[in-house]
This record gives C-alpha cells, structure tokens and sequence, in this order.
C-alpha cells in the first residue's frame, strides 16, 4: 500500500501530514477500516445498562462505521457488547433498549443468552452439527473507565494501553461520583476532515490567539505536554485564583485517546468529546457533560465550553479551506508546542500502514 506520506520520528525535522492526506477521499476511505474499525470508541455508561436483563442497541460511530452493536448486562450481572446482527440471516436483534431475560431475533425466531451465547432455533431439527459457536452472537471487545464503556471490534492496541496512564493520573477523582448532565451536553457539526479538529485540540500553541478568554485563565508559559503509546495529555495550569484540583495549581487535564476521543478533566468534573467522522469535510463533535462539584461550573478554565468550541470550530473551518488550496503543501512542527500532533500523525501513519485482518 502507498502509504502517500511519512512522519520522520524526530520532531525537530519532522513535517506534518501533507494537505493530501485531508483532500483525499481514498484514505478517508481507508482510515474506516485501519483506523477507527480498530480503534476503541467511547460508547456510553454502565448506568445506561444499571441490572440483570437490561439491554441497550446503538450503532459504532454512526455515519462512518455504522457497526450494530448491543450492551447487555447478563443474568450474573456481567457487562457483555455483542453484535445485534443475528447470526442466522443478518436481521438485527433487538431495537429497542428496555430489559428482557433473553434476545430473540424477530425474522425467524432465533434466541440468545444475554451473552450472546445461542439458546435455540424453530425448524432446525435436522441441521447437521448445530449449533457450533458461529451460531452465537459475535463479541465486541468492553473497556471500562470509571464506568465509561468503550467498545472496539479490533482494537490495534489493548484498553489498558489506551487509558493507563489516565487511570493512574487520575485515580485521586471519585469518578463514581459524576453524573451525566443532558443540559450541559450537546453536539456540534463542523465543516472540516476530523483530523483537522484533533489536530486543532492536541495543541495549546493557538489558546493565545484563538481564546483570548481561555488564555487569561491559563498560564501558557506553564502549559505542558505529555505523551503515551496511544494517548496523549495536555496540563493547564491555572494563571490566577481559578478553580484547580485540590492540593495543586492545575485547572485542567486534556487527556487525548487515540484516534477521536477526548477526556477533559476540571474541578467541577469531565467533558467527554468524540469526533465522529460524516464526511471528507464535515464531522460532529459531541461534548458529553459528567457533573461532579456543581457550585465550579461556569467557572475557570472549564467555565466556557460552548464558546471556546464556537472558537475551535470557526478556525478549523477556516483551516478546512486553507488545506484545498493548491498552493498549501503542508508544513512543520513546533517542536516545543506541538508534539502531541507529531505523535498523532505518527500513530495516523502506523495505523494506516497495518494490515487489515
């Protein structure tokens, strides 16, 4: 496969993805299957599926991968993700979330386990060596984060190696004590390649510039960056009396998981983004609102997220128009305030380049 671009390793001589990569229809193509079919994708709370029996259908990254999929919480009250793709002819399972004690396929009467295991079929009497295990419903890979699922139908790397070093940061947080706020969540379509918005988001290199609100929050000189196998984190440090996490002088913690979701961290609890890919040029962004301590809302580096989003959104459109340009070949790395984006573009050019299965 022409891989079309390479990320030298050393940032000082590294150049970025060239504006091909955003142009180009094929490796959006491509990236569905190598890159988010292989990925770990945030999908929703254990709340969602509180007890024994209950169930909940959703769809993998709707718009893009479209994979069906279903949470159910089985008879000992185990978390189980399977396909809701019956294993029979292909009709979808269940379609409505709710609880049950067992699923049944409502084409030709097939029932499973809530594991997924198969538990009968009408008219199969005859059938030779049935069932074998294909006849179960298909599993889907579950991670949990402090109750947070994410599910992968292959994921390239393993959920601990995703979320451990944000498991260890953050350890000291009662996450068991955040609680989904709809009035404070919402979604955002932005006319730009997903990757244009992750790349915008692995930076702090452009709060002077773009947030001017922001920027009088944070101080910039202190702003750091870390990174991980498949992840990365960006710390903000608080420039004055802002809210900051007990014992510290931080007002933020930007955690990114590879390739399309984002755990914001502030003292009044977590901002869940993922970046759901529509088309070449055109992405929703979800903000998922988990409350911890109230009374902090509104305040600090976290206090205006709708606003420092409108901010995001209108620059990584005008980026969007900058990238078709013909003139626009692409460019090189800050290396002291961008290497979250180098390390995204490497993880971009290693992902692209494995095998798919």
């Amino acid at each position: 496969m022409d891989l079309r671009f390479k990320i030298d390793p050393e940032i000082r001589r590294a150049s970025t993805l060239p504006a091909s990569f955003y142009r180009s229809q094929a490796l959006f193509d491509e990236a569905r299957e190598r890159v988010f079919a292989r990925s770990w994708q945030f999908v929703g709370h254990e709340r969602e599926v509180p007890r024994p029996g209950s169930v909940r259908p959703f769809d993998l990254l709707p718009g893009y991968l479209d994979e069906p999929l279903l949470l159910t919480r089985d008879e000992a009250g185990v978390l189980q993700c399977l396909s809701n793709v019956c294993s029979h002819r292909g009709n979808l399972v269940q379609t409505e979330a709710g609880t049950c004690h067992a699923l049944r396929c409502r084409y030709h009467g097939r029932r499973f386990r809530l594991d997924g295991r198969f538990a009968s079929m009408p008219e199969f009497e005859e059938a030779q060596d049935f069932p074998t295990p294909a006849d179960d419903l298909q599993r889907a890979s579950l991670g949990s984060f402090g109750g947070l699922l994410f599910a992968g139908l292959d994921p390239l790397a393993g959920f601990e190696e995703l979320v451990g070093a944000m498991r260890d940061l953050t350890g000291h947080l009662p996450l068991d004590e955040f609680r989904f706020d709809p009035t404070r969540s919402r979604d955002y379509l932005v006319q730009a390649h997903w990757a244009l918005y992750v790349d915008n988001y692995l930076e702090g290199f452009h709060v002077p510039f773009v947030h001017p609100d922001l920027a009088r929050s944070l101080d910039y000189e202190a702003y750091a960056t870390s990174l991980f196998p498949w992840s990365s984190l960006q710390t903000g440090v608080a420039r004055g009396a802002e809210p900051v996490f007990a014992g510290t002088s931080v007002a933020a913690l930007y955690f990114w998981l590879f390739p399309n979701t984002m755990l914001n961290f502030y003292p009044w609890g977590l901002s869940v983004n993922v970046v759901r890919p529509l088309g070449l040029e055109r992405s929703k962004v979800s903000f998922l609102t988990y409350v911890w301590r109230p009374e902090l809302c509104d305040q600090g580096a976290g206090g205006a997220l709708d606003k420092v989003e409108r901010e995001d959104e209108h620059v990584v459109e005008q980026v969007q128009r900058g990238v078709r340009a013909r003139l626009y070949r692409g460019g090189r790395f800050s290396p002291t305030r961008e290497q979250a984006v180098h390390h995204f573009h490497r993880l971009l050019e290693r992902a692209l380049g494995e095998a798919v299965p």
